[in-house]
């Protein structure tokens, strides 16, 4: 019932998950592109799902749409560097609660995190 962190890169699942583990917020998974994000969805069932955009395979807000069909009430916090405008816009239609843009600040994120929990 904790956070399932979803992003490409190996470093920033690691640097996410530590992050969360020191601020006691319990990471049930890891994904690394949106493919595999919406497996681990169904099968974990996370109270939130952070999610990067650029990924290969299926890109953060083709999972977010998809992860949203299978549950219209998924908390999804998109965290990624590409923080234009049309993308955030993207995000929060395809169903994302919220944004934040990396380099991250870690209280922000936390926060927002707690918000969902």
């Amino acid at each position: 019932m904790g956070i399932l962190v979803v992003d490409d890169a190996q470093f920033m699942r690691t640097t996410m998950r530590s992050m969360f583990n020191e601020n006691g917020i319990e990471v049930v998974g890891e994904a690394e592109n949106g493919a595999e994000a919406i497996e681990k969805y169904k099968e974990l069932s996370p109270k939130v799902v952070t999610m990067d955009i650029t990924m290969p395979e299926m890109n953060g807000i083709e999972a977010t749409k998809e992860i949203i069909k299978i549950d219209p009430k998924a908390k999804i916090i998109v965290c990624s560097a590409m923080g234009q405008e049309a993308m955030v816009i993207e995000a929060i239609k395809a169903g994302a609660k919220a944004f934040v843009v990396k380099p991250f600040n870690e209280k922000k994120l936390i926060d927002e995190i707690n918000n969902y929990l």
